[in-house]
């Protein structure tokens, strides 16, 4: 098939998904569009990158300077979600308010720019980091805050898991890249990498799981068709992408994500707390025995990998030796900067800019004082996860798996980082949402429901 026919088929398929996905009874506020240009930028390629205006990075003090277009587009979006967020500031502060934990955490990022060798360029990733929080809180500030979460999700998945197909198959310059000693082909689709196309997809299946568990579980007329055949295709594109971009750890935190999506979502068991800490501790124990222990060599090796991930150890190892600043880190994303990258590149022919295990990049940057309060991040995040199992199994149920995802990814990816997805939709799942927080209804709104239940015989219409 030419390449100007295909774009034109995953056009319409892209459509179709959209329409299939349709529910006319949920109608979330159009400013979730903004969060979903957010995500879909920070998950696939900047539009510098697009336009082929970026230059590859060829040298450390690239890393210095970053794009205008870019950092522009980034800050318009920022200003149009905080003109949003005014308008639901009670909202908004009641749900940063039930979070201080994470309140904790950001403002000590922010701190952490005063003592950093390049203090100007690392407030403006701190910065990028408050976008991603003023993202989240626009979807949970939504007037229709579940059915946020729905569109986010499939909006996310339809614009950018059709798309990477497109590439990998019909623009094979944009979408595989090669890499390697060997100079093999790798599939990247919309990004810049295997492993990002493969956070997109690990983001993106979840969702579509959590889905399609949601829609089977309906009865009657609540069981729809059309979401069932747009996020049962989308699946299958996303386990497609998987096959083609073999990011194993990817594809195995899916797996296990999956599983307790699966296995959450049931009211029954959703109400055995015991139950659902062992799953979960269980989950985890089993991943990072099989990464870091002896057990787990002859499984990575039965998997095709090195038991070296890669050579990633070799990297921990060389990381940790060059931090000099334990107790405080180097400052916000500070460590892969200046001198510290020069000489990373010397040694690595494969340039890394990034440690590949999200703790040990906290601990570069933040030092022992970020790991720790990264902990008690996760820590109060798990325990507003399964508290809400227990009220709402089918919301419960994502975001137990989005939380056992991030900690997972973690592992051997930098998923704690500015402008991820897996990062974005980790702390989306462990942020406390009290009641209070739910959008007050408009004086019109209030009219159509009184007029609505006094038409039912239900209450005297009061104006």
């Amino acid at each position: 098939m030419p390449p100007g026919i295909a774009t034109v088929v995953f056009a319409a398929i892209v459509l179709g998904l959209f329409a299939l996905d349709r529910d006319e009874n949920a109608r979330p506020s159009k400013a979730l569009w903004i969060p979903v240009v957010w995500v879909s930028l920070a998950g696939s390629r900047t539009v510098s990158q697009w336009l082929q205006l970026a230059a590859p990075m060829e040298s450390s003090v690239q890393a210095l300077e970053g794009n205008p277009l870019d950092r522009n587009i980034l800050v318009g979006l920022m200003a149009i979600g905080v003109v949003v967020l005014m308008g639901r500031r009670h909202e908004v502060g009641t749900l940063l308010g039930a979070n201080p934990a994470i309140l904790v955490f950001f403002f000590y990022c922010a701190v952490s720019v005063l003592w950093s060798d390049y203090p100007f360029v690392a407030f403006k990733r701190w910065t990028k980091d408050v976008g991603d929080l003023l993202m989240i809180l626009i979807v949970l500030t939504d007037p229709e805050r579940a059915a946020a979460v729905k569109r986010l999700l499939a909006r996310i998945g339809f614009l950018l898991v059709p798309a990477s197909i497109l590439l990998i198959k019909y623009y094979p310059a944009l979408g595989q890249v090669y890499g390697g000693a060997e100079g093999t082909v790798r599939y990247a689709g919309v990004t810049m990498d295997k492993n990002m196309l493969g956070a997109i997809c690990l983001v993106s299946g979840l969702g579509c799981v959590w889905r399609l568990i949601v829609v089977f579980r309906s009865r009657g007329s609540a069981r729809k068709t059309g979401p069932l055949i747009a996020q049962g295709g989308l699946l299958a594109m996303v386990l497609w992408l998987f096959w083609k971009a073999d990011s194993m750890t990817s594809l195995a935190c899916f797996a296990l994500a999956a599983v307790l999506i699966g296995v959450t979502s049931s009211r029954a068991l959703a109400r055995r707390r015991a139950v659902v800490h062992l799953l979960v501790v269980s989950v985890l124990c089993a991943a990072s025995a099989a990464l870091f222990l002896d057990v787990g060599a002859g499984l990575l090796e039965t998997l095709g990998r090195d038991p070296t991930l890669k050579g990633r150890t070799g990297l921990w190892i060389q990381l940790l030796g060059m931090n000099q600043h334990q107790l405080f880190g180097t400052g916000f994303e500070s460590f892969w900067l200046g001198d510290r990258l020069k000489e990373l590149w010397e040694i690595y022919w494969w340039r890394p800019n990034e440690s590949h295990n999200g703790y040990l990049e906290v601990f570069l940057n933040l030092g022992w004082i970020g790991v720790a309060l990264l902990a008690v991040v996760i820590a109060a995040g798990y325990r507003n996860v399964v508290s809400a199992i227990g009220g709402d199994p089918d919301t419960g149920g994502l975001r137990v798996g989005y939380f056992v995802a991030g900690v997972t990814y973690g592992l051997t990816e930098a998923a704690f980082r500015v402008l991820n997805p897996v990062w974005i939709v980790f702390v989306l799942s462990i942020v406390a949402v009290p009641k209070a927080a739910s959008p007050r209804p408009s004086k019109a709104e209030h009219c159509r429901d009184s007029a609505v239940a006094y038409a039912g015989g239900r209450v005297p219409l009061r104006l």
